[in-house]
């Protein structure tokens, strides 16, 4: 069993900053890219940031100079630093890690849970 959760979301007023971290826990051999993606109300689920384990990171332009992707590979944690922040990054933020488990042949893509974050006065 695999599991990724997520935390650190909230309320925050525009301009603010929040950091979401997403540990990973379970019969975990080796995680590839890890990413962060959100989802606003009647949106589609759309990539905010990645990062190979390697740590080379990749951001989706709405989130660039504002957000920064990171993680510890000896912790299977992944972080999301989010300053600057706008009402319209107010979405349900969610983890994802293509993971390679012992419980499993070849790796497999796992999700979080979620967690919100709202941003308004």
């Amino acid at each position: 069993q695999v599991q990724l959760v997520e935390s650190g979301g909230g309320l925050v007023q525009p301009g603010g900053s929040l950091r979401l971290s997403c540990a990973a826990s379970g019969s975990i051999l080796h995680i590839n890219t890890m990413a962060w993606y959100r989802q606003a109300p009647g949106d589609l689920r759309d990539e905010v940031a990645s990062i190979t384990r390697g740590g080379t990171p990749n951001y989706a332009d709405s989130v660039k100079g504002r957000f920064t992707i990171s993680r510890d590979n000896a912790r299977n944690t992944m972080y999301l630093q989010m300053n600057s922040l706008k009402p319209e990054d107010t979405a349900v933020y969610y983890c994802t890690a293509n993971i390679f488990s012992s419980l499993t042949t070849g790796t497999n893509n796992y999700w979080g849970q979620g967690t919100q974050v709202t941003v308004s006065s």
